[in-house]
This record gives C-alpha cells, structure tokens and sequence, in this order.
C-alpha cells in the first residue's frame, strides 16, 4: 500500500495515469481507521449519515452540525486518505457568502480537506467561489439526492440524447469552475464513459459503470449493515448485519443462562 497523502494533485495524476480511484464513505472514527489502514484512496463523509446513521428517510434533515460532528470523528481516524464532505441540504445553496462560509467551517471546525457540492451549471459559480476561497471542491452531477423532493428518488440519468448532452454541458460547467473531481451518479454506462473522455478531471462513478476514473460506494452498504439498501449498483462484500444479530443472539442466550461472564472474565 502506498504511504503517500492523497491531495486533488494525487488523484489528477491517477487519471493521467490510468489508475482507478478509490472512494467510500464513513461516518465514525473506527470505520476510518480501517479505510486508512486498508489504503483507500477517499474518505467521503456523506449525508447519507443522514438515512444509515441517523435514521431519517433521506438526506434532507442533515445539519451542518450533524456534519461537523461526524466529520471531526472521522479525521481523527485517518493519515493518508483525502478527506472530502458533503455540503449538506442549503448550506450552499441560499446565496454563494453562505456556502463560501459553510465550506470554510467543514475546512476549520470539521477537520476536511475538501467539500462535495451537489448541482451542475446552476452551481458553477458557487464551485467557484468556493475554490477562490482556497478550498478543493468534488462535484456531484447525475442523481442529486438532494433534490429529492424535486425529481423523487433514485432514477438514471443519460438514457436518451438531451439527457446525455445536459450532463455533459453541466460536468463541463463544473470542471471549468474549478472542481477537482465529479461524482456521476447513477448514468448510463454509455453516458458516464462520454463525459470521462471528455474530462480532464477524475470521474468517480456510482451506479455508472466501469469506464469512471474510480468509484465510491456508501461503506454501510457494501458491508451489509444497512439492510435497507438494496440498490442495483451496489455489491454487498460482507453480511455485518447478519453477524451482528447472530452475535447479539449468543450474547442474550449466554448470558440468560448464566454463561457470561466467565471466570475469565471476572476480577477475583
């Protein structure tokens, strides 16, 4: 595994290179010692802590303090990932001194290295000013969970020309705002392929097919433990979930028989 810091520089060189990407999402100092330690090139904190964490039905009710908590938990597990946390729901979205602000907290008081921002032309200008102010900026074009309430849920994107040109006309804005990466989420295979030719800046795929620059999936998910989720796109490597209850099982048996604790266990 290589030691080196992962810095927007790192992952341009990655796409230069050839080199997949690798992103997934934390919410808690434990999971990010382990993506540290595993060598994950990204560590996302999402607000999709939102729905796995917090419980709620989608991303919309995530604070900015929700954010910052999680955020600083997570920084003080990792080294060598770079940091990256989404903007959550308005706070760069109401006018760009709010999430030029806003951005700066997740910088200062959350501990991030950089800062997600949903949206394409609409918030080009936003990315900008964002950037002028010194701090690396991921995009999120495709599925925007954000607008939920807007377009409803999950539905792909890029099935038909004018949907393919829009995507391309918003990475287009969003890279020549300043953004050092695009997240494309749930595209077409054909369409998230045309925009990473057309790019220069990494592409990380979810729910978009293998020709991104990298790919991210929400850590909860692949591990099982947020049985909700059961979406195309994602591949569950482990069944936490089912350890879990099975442990929680045992636990309650043992100790209801009197097995736990143990001599072994005990102070004597």
């Amino acid at each position: 595994m290589s030691q080196e810091k992962t810095t927007p520089e790192v992952l341009r060189r990655k796409k230069e290179k050839g080199e997949k990407i690798t992103a997934l999402t934390a919410y808690d100092y434990p999971t990010a010692l382990c993506l540290n330690e595993a060598g994950i090139d990204i560590i996302l904190v999402g607000d999709s802590l939102g729905m796995v964490v917090l419980g709620y039905p989608n991303t919309l009710k995530v604070t900015m303090e929700n954010m910052l908590d999680h955020c600083r938990a997570v920084a003080r597990g990792n080294s060598r990932a770079l940091l990256v946390a989404d903007m959550p729901f308005l706070s760069c979205t109401v006018s760009i001194a709010d999430a030029v602000r806003n951005a700066g907290r997740m910088i200062q008081d959350g501990e991030m290295e950089a800062v997600k921002v949903e949206g394409g032309t609409d918030m080009a200008r936003t990315v900008t000013a964002i950037v002028r102010a010194g701090i690396p900026v991921m995009g999120h074009i495709g599925f925007t969970p954000q607008q939920t309430l807007r377009y409803g849920r999950k539905r792909v994107r890029g099935r038909d020309r004018p949907s393919v040109e829009k995507l391309l006309g918003d990475a287009a804005a969003v890279e020549e705002a300043g953004a050092f990466a695009i997240v494309l989420e749930c595209l077409t295979e054909a369409a998230a392929k045309e925009i990473a030719e057309k790019l220069s800046i990494p592409t990380i795929g979810i729910g978009s097919g293998v020709h991104c620059d990298g790919q991210i999936l929400v850590t909860t998910d692949m591990l099982g433990f947020y049985e909700a989720a059961s979406f195309k796109h994602v591949k569950r490597y482990a069944d936490l979930a089912g350890l879990m209850k099975t442990a929680f099982k045992e636990y309650i048996r043992e100790v209801q028989e009197g097995k736990f604790p143990g001599k072994e266990h005990s102070f004597q």
